[in-house]
């Protein structure tokens, strides 16, 4: 059954919309998908609109190897296409463990964990680890697919995977949240399912660098004994048990970088009708934490004003605008926004409704579908969490001329940096020491050098010519600090990533539609790897 999109596209120097064509799935023919269904509808989509240029270059590589006609050669090549496509759909395995709990009170209970890997294109796979009361095979097989085009967006090195543990960790104790993550450390490990070279998680919802050092010293203790890397097979680790800086705040920091690179494009800016940049912005936060908080601090420090905050127990609002910095203040003391003396509690129905330029979900998956999705009045969605907005809701926005910055873009900056964290492991060296001092006595000698050329030329007369830095160089002057990297590393990276699916969008034609852009691209670059490689079908 076919359906139409309506989209916007450039045509010379204006926008006009255009209408294309896709075909309906079962997740999109209801409103509220199976996580799992939706994640693969978006892919299969990307496929489509692919697989003849994928055909024709295989069809070209493989009529320029030898004599074959062309017409079984292009078979051959759909074939291989199809063939290929089928490999990287579903998880490669899905691990589903149980264990006994001996609670502090004496009571004994069964709690359920699970770990999918997606694919092992690249090794190892990569995917947080999360801890929640819903979670569900579906859901962690989901994740692990976007965490499959999520790298390749990105260009991580890594397949994709996901783990969750089903409990609601507000109901244990420290001493029992640590027994949960030893020993689900210990089955996945067992199972070949942890391991610098295998599988690397991360932190997820509910879970920190609390839960990865008791993850690497369990790894580094038992299977892991002996293994000069043993600690790489996790990240997200505190600094002092090989963490690196930046970790903590990169998904934020990555998101503020994402909406960057478009918001300051003047097309994309003038086809929803706004104007570039963050300057007088204003913004609604969906979900307040390590990712949220993050995002509202660096698009506050950019000019960009946010009006109001939703979260799971209360939300609130100020058209004036709610400081970063007295919020984050009130949550550790209170550990919650509720009452907060910087802006009213909101009174309204459902505040991501509200009037405002950049609407940030970072809380959950679908949150914005076909129920809600025309009353959104962001001209901006960018989406913090994965998944928050449905297939059927897409479309509503597309045809509102919303710009929807996909989650498998904008979310990748914590996989960045934990590929940052994953090398420095591996090399056993923080980024910045072999250099920082040689740096730093280098740019003093170009300033002696400067001087003393000056002085050559124009002489000593009434002292020495005084050679003074400006305040950016005098910052930089001692070289870069392993912060400075990562930051510069991660604002690369998405910046680049941001250009790849521009040009995508632009050479297919998809206007506003950057979810479909990136996994265009995501989807060609995981085919290249399958391809090149020269893999054979048993």
């Amino acid at each position: 059954m076919l359906r139409t999109l309506g989209t916007i596209a450039r045509r010379g120097s204006g926008v006009h919309v255009v209408r294309r064509s896709a075909y309906s799935t079962q997740a999109e023919e209801k409103d509220d998908p199976n996580f799992f269904d939706m994640v693969g509808d978006y892919f299969e989509h990307g496929a489509r609109l692919v697989e003849d240029k994928l055909v024709d270059n295989l069809y070209n590589q493989i009529d320029e190897k030898g004599p074959a006609s062309k017409g079984t050669s292009v078979d051959q090549s759909h074939r291989r296409v199809q063939g290929i496509f089928q490999m990287m759909r579903p998880c490669n395995h899905v691990l589903q463990v149980t264990f006994p709990l001996r609670k502090d009170n004496g009571e004994y209970e069964i709690i359920t964990g699970y770990r999918a890997q997606h694919s092992q294109h690249r090794v190892p796979t990569k995917g947080g680890m999360r801890y929640a009361p819903d979670v569900s095979e579906d859901e962690v097989k989901a994740l692990a697919s976007l965490m499959t085009w999520k790298c390749a967006v990105v260009d991580v090195p890594f397949g994709g995977a996901k783990a969750g543990v089903k409990i609601d960790p507000r109901k244990y104790t420290e001493r029992e949240l640590e027994k949960i993550t030893r020993r689900f450390t210990m089955e996945l490990a067992k199972k070949g399912f942890l391991g610098p070279g295998i599988d690397v998680p991360a932190p997820d919802m509910n879970t920190g660098p609390r839960e990865m050092s008791w993850m690497a010293d369990t790894y580094a203790m038992t299977h892991g004994y002996g293994d000069l890397n043993a600690h790489a097979c996790v990240t997200g680790k505190p600094i002092t048990q090989g963490g690196i800086h930046g970790r903590v705040s990169a998904t934020g920091r990555g998101l503020f970088h994402g909406i960057e690179n478009f918001i300051n494009e003047a097309t994309f800016m003038s086809a929803i009708g706004t104007t570039p940049g963050f300057q007088d912005k204003t913004f609604i936060l969906q979900g307040c934490g390590n990712v949220g908080l993050h995002s509202m601090r660096y698009l506050h420090r950019h000019g960009a004003r946010c009006i109001g905050i939703q979260e799971y127990d209360g939300s609130i609002y100020n058209e004036q605008g709610i400081d970063p910095r007295e919020l984050e203040e009130y949550k550790v003391q209170n550990g919650t926004i509720v009452g907060f003396p910087g802006a009213s509690p909101y009174e309204g129905g459902n505040l991501i409704e509200e009037e405002c330029d950049i609407l940030l979900p970072c809380a959950k998956e679908k949150v914005i579908t076909a129920n809600n999705a025309h009353n959104i009045k962001a001209r901006i969605i960018g989406e913090g969490a994965n998944g928050p907005v449905t297939p059927e809701a897409d479309k509503i926005l597309l045809k509102m001329n919303k710009l929807i910055v996909p989650d498998l873009y904008l979310n990748a900056g914590g996989v960045t940096v934990s590929y940052f964290e994953w090398l420095k492991n591996l090399n056993h060296v923080s980024y910045g020491r072999l250099s920082f001092k040689y740096e730093r006595d280098a740019n003093y000698d170009l300033l002696d050098s400067v001087q003393t050329s000056l002085e050559r030329k124009f002489g000593k007369y009434g002292g020495k010519i005084p050679i003074t830095p400006s305040e950016g160089f005098a910052k930089k002057i001692s070289g870069a600090s392993e912060k400075d990297i990562v930051h510069s590393g991660l604002q690369y990276t998405m910046e680049r990533s941001a250009r790849q699916i521009m040009t995508t969008a632009q050479r297919y034609d998809l206007g506003l539609d950057l979810r479909t852009a990136a996994y265009v691209n995501a989807i060609e670059k995981v085919f290249k790897v399958y391809s090149e490689a020269g893999l054979t079908f048993s």
